[in-house]
């Protein structure tokens, strides 16, 4: 139910850029991250350790618990600093268990990373093209990449075709409480159930 952002975000991060290079600015840092995925893939090891290290590679490129707080969206005000806590743990939970179940799914994705558009001192969008096939058509996907801290930046959103999937998880996130009369333990219920299953 709340897996297309982490699913489109499994996708993207398995695709092998063209032209990699070692500089730490947000165009590069999206080559170098999707290079190292597409290795670690590529290795003859079996499906749980690709899970193990590519679950490692989120984790030092994803900004997950940004990307937890922003689709918490106007419910982060309204509840206590323990169910923060508790939320936070289960949306990494989730994320991450989403993100490793996805990874057999893809296959030889290409992408193009072709440049960046400096925001301001917190944001730089990079801009790509998902390479189309048979199967289907070219896809123009944008990072916001959180660069407040240049030495380490982390992915915070994909926008596909104009479509923010942030954003999307957020307003999904918000459904589930609206329809639960504003009980946000409901949307804990179902990540932890999903996290169980």
């Amino acid at each position: 139910m709340f897996s297309n952002f982490v699913k489109i975000l499994t996708l993207i991060l398995i695709l092998a850029p063209i032209n990699i290079s070692f500089s730490q600015t947000p165009e590069n840092f999206i080559k170098d991250v999707t290079t190292k995925a597409s290795e670690i893939l590529m290795r003859n090891i079996d499906k749980r350790q690709k899970s193990t290290e590519l679950i490692k590679l989120a984790k030092e490129s994803v900004d997950i618990k940004g990307i937890g707080r922003y689709t918490l969206g106007k419910h982060k005000k309204s509840i206590t600093e323990d169910q923060l806590s508790e939320y936070e743990i289960l949306f990494n939970q989730y994320f991450l268990k989403s993100f490793s179940s996805r990874l057999s799914e893809y296959s030889d994705p290409k992408i193009n990373v072709l440049n960046q558009k400096y925001l301001n001192d917190k944001y730089t969008m990079v801009s790509s093209i998902l390479v189309g096939n048979d199967k289907r058509p070219e896809i123009k996907i944008e990072w916001r990449v959180y660069t407040k801290n240049p030495d380490k930046p982390l992915i915070r959103d994909l926008i596909i075709e104009g479509l923010s999937l942030a954003r999307t998880q957020r307003e999904e996130f918000n459904s589930v409480i609206q329809g639960a009369d504003g009980n946000i333990n409901v949307l804990f219920d179902n990540l932890r159930n999903f996290n169980n299953s």
